[in-house]
């Protein structure tokens, strides 16, 4: 699976981003994908992750009721909507793909096949 994240920008706090991210491969709809972000100086952390068919997602804390992952496998894209960002939300955001099909896992280690990045930015 090749994978293209965009979306990103520059917004002030409080505002709304939605990041797409592009599949391709005729396999995506059995991969639980996961969007990662990675702010300077910091380590990459799982955002937020959506099992193969959307039935299961997993929110790190602190994007909890603020953030929504989404798929559409007909389209082979994953969806983060943004809302409420917040200065901490400034990073470079990457989607991934499980290495597992049909399986949902929210460990880090566990996603590969990283796409290029795409950078958001929050001002206060």
């Amino acid at each position: 699976v090749q994978l293209q994240a965009f979306g990103g920008g520059l917004v002030q706090a409080g505002d709304s981003l939605r990041l797409s991210c592009a599949a391709s491969g005729s396999t995506f709809s059995s991969y639980t994908m996961g969007w990662f972000r990675q702010a300077p100086g910091k380590e990459r952390e799982l955002v937020a992750a959506i099992s193969w068919s959307g039935g299961s997602t997993y929110y790190v804390k602190s994007v909890k009721g603020r953030f929504t992952i989404s798929r559409d496998n007909a389209k082979k894209t994953v969806y983060l909507q943004m809302n409420s960002l917040k200065p901490d939300d400034t990073a470079v955001y990457y989607c991934a793909a499980h290495r597992t099909p049909d399986r949902f896992t929210a460990t880090s280690a566990d996603f590969g096949s990283w796409g290029q990045g795409t950078q958001v930015t929050v001002s206060s």
